[in-house]
């Protein structure tokens, strides 16, 4: 009788072994695989940080360095782009679901993200940083943390990201005001519904610009500085390595400084 239960054992064991390693090469099945089979690469994207990527919603477009990015790795891989919306709140819950193959929004490299998702090397490194945007008029009132950090100034930010968790941590005495369309809260700046937002060099840069009634006073001095990096699931190094391959190739042929050149400077 143990005879005939220790070959049931030994059979049963080699069935489900050979179950296992017929079902490897899908397990192991990767990004890059995944994408040929598909013929669409998934781009998850907020689509409302200028310059980084903004779906105009006039041509329904997306534009801006990572828009030009995505398109280039698309074209890397011979594939067409999958654009997946995503916003800052579910950016980092979006990503470890794999709703998507890689992120690009102007997604800051930081300890955080890193510790529970797969970050790209830098690009944009030295031209990134907290800084505020406000009215022209108000140039002179805010020209330190300290002058922000009143319960009578009104500072909006939008949520999710490291905008909110920026002023969160540093300014716990103003007014924070909670505004879901990054894209919008400048123009509620210059027609005095905030005083101050949180924002990065190469936003604030491209709204003065844009509109004569903001001012960036402390643009450059940022509070803080730091890069941007394409931003994954763990657990497939393979992916990780081309895509980085994919950045070096552009820093190396010039493709990255002049996409650098055109947005963020």
């Amino acid at each position: 009788m143990n005879f005939f239960r220790r070959a049931a054992r030994t059979l049963a064991a080699m069935f489900f072994a050979a179950a296992y390693f017929c079902s490897l090469p899908l397990a192991l099945a990767g990004h890059l695989e995944d994408i040929e089979a598909r013929g669409t690469i998934r781009i998850g994207t907020t689509g409302d940080y200028i310059p980084m990527s903004y779906l105009n919603p006039q041509t329904g477009k997306y534009e801006g360095i990572d828009a030009e990015l995505s398109e280039l790795i698309a074209a890397s891989l011979g594939v067409k782009i999958e654009y997946v919306p995503t916003t800052w709140p579910t950016l980092a819950a979006d990503t470890q679901a794999g709703k998507f193959d890689i992120a690009l929004c102007g997604i800051s490299r930081n300890y955080n993200r890193a510790r529970t998702m797969a970050m790209s090397d830098a690009y944009g490194e030295g031209l990134f940083g907290k800084t505020i945007l406000c009215r022209k008029e108000d140039v002179k009132r805010f020209r330190s943390l300290a002058d922000i950090n009143r319960p009578e100034v009104r500072v909006m930010i939008n949520p999710g990201g490291t905008n909110e968790k920026f002023a969160r941590a540093n300014l716990p005495n103003a007014k924070l005001i909670i505004h879901d369309e990054n894209a919008d809260i400048p123009r509620r700046i210059a027609e005095g519904q905030a005083d101050i937002m949180i924002t990065e060099t190469v936003e604030a840069a491209h709204y003065v610009r844009s509109d004569k009634r903001l001012a960036a006073p402390l643009m450059n001095e940022p509070f803080t500085r730091h890069s941007c990096g394409i931003l994954m699931q763990k657990g497939d190094q393979e992916w990780l390595n081309y895509i980085n391959f994919v950045l070096a190739e552009l820093k190396m042929d010039g493709t990255m400084a002049h996409l650098e050149a055109t947005y963020l400077r």
